[in-house]
């Protein structure tokens, strides 16, 4: 099985290195392939411009994991909507559907996606089944691409899987760690305020087990954590485990992992992906930043 990570940063990496691991070939698609570590195949690409690579024969799923360059609605769509209709189109998808070309091996693409495309549910809850409604244009252009995917594949008999994460955490992205360390959290809000978050090495894991699962994939699966906690209580908690200062609660909210200023106030289930069997290795926010201040050598009050 070859596996195609069309951008290949610090998720598709991880990724990269679990599917080799299973014994896959991995072709990793990135500006500046000779940052990929041995077990990926490197290739120069930069997605939005073409041409790209070729596309070896035999790839089996292709990984579609890109990020805007900037916060910006041009970004987003040059990285989310361009980048993916290129990729799209160096996989020759009318030769498929026409059936001018041979059998592909190709089963699936899969798009890492965003919990953003559902905007401010006010706290309640929300999956697979619920209607997205962007509260940003970030969220707007991610759904635009989701679109795109299932409309290009229709016809082709390849499984457009679309996943979407909550806030990565994990090894280089401890962005709440920071700040409560440093005391520059913002204050807790008053009112719950949830957020919805997954670490990087459980993303990576959902990639693959996606990807390699025997079982047909549902089109959509919700990426995140067994507990979308209230902010405060993840700020409380992380500051206990720095043996520092509880921050003070008020009526606005920070930023980190997930937070509500960038994912709106929402309760993400990930109950279809665990009905897959998918096993978490950090299935709260504790075990995750447990083992990250671990790793930093953090002694526990």
């Amino acid at each position: 099985m070859t596996v195609l990570l069309a951008g290949c940063g610090d998720l598709g990496t991880e990724a990269g290195l679990r599917f080799a691991a299973a014994g896959h070939r991995v072709v990793g698609w990135r500006r500046s392939p000779d940052k990929l570590p041995a077990a990926i195949e490197g290739a120069r690409a930069d997605l939005p411009p073409p041409p790209l690579p070729p596309i070896p024969a035999d790839t089996t799923a292709v990984v579609v994991a890109v990020a805007a360059d900037s916060p910006t609605e041009a970004a987003y769509r040059a990285a989310y909507v361009d980048g993916l209709s290129n990729v799209l189109d160096a996989l020759d998808l009318d030769r498929k559907r026409d059936g001018a070309a041979s059998p592909s091996r190709l089963r699936r693409v899969l798009f890492v996606s965003s919990t953003a495309v559902y905007g401010d549910a006010g706290g309640g809850w929300v999956d697979e089944r619920t209607t997205p409604e962007p509260g940003g244009f970030s969220g707007r252009i991610i759904r635009e691409a989701e679109d795109l995917l299932r409309q290009r594949l229709l016809g082709t008999g390849i499984s457009p899987v679309v996943l979407r994460l909550g806030g990565i955490y994990g090894p280089g992205r401890t962005r709440l760690i920071d700040q409560v360390r440093s005391g520059t959290a913002a204050t807790a809000p008053a009112e719950p305020r949830y957020t919805n978050r997954i670490h990087r090495d459980d993303a990576a894991a959902a990639i693959v087990h996606l990807c390699t699962m025997a079982a047909e994939p549902a089109p959509v699966y919700l990426g995140v954590d067994n507990d979308p906690a209230e902010l405060g209580e993840v700020q409380r908690f992380l500051a206990d485990e720095l043996g520092l200062p509880l921050p003070p609660s008020g009526v606005s909210a920070g930023s980190g992992g997930g937070e509500p200023s960038r994912g709106g106030n929402k309760r993400c289930s990930n109950a279809l992906l665990r009905s897959t069997g998918f096993e978490f290795a950090y299935p709260t926010f504790r075990e995750g930043y447990r083992a990250i201040l671990a790793g930093e050598g953090v002694r526990h009050p």
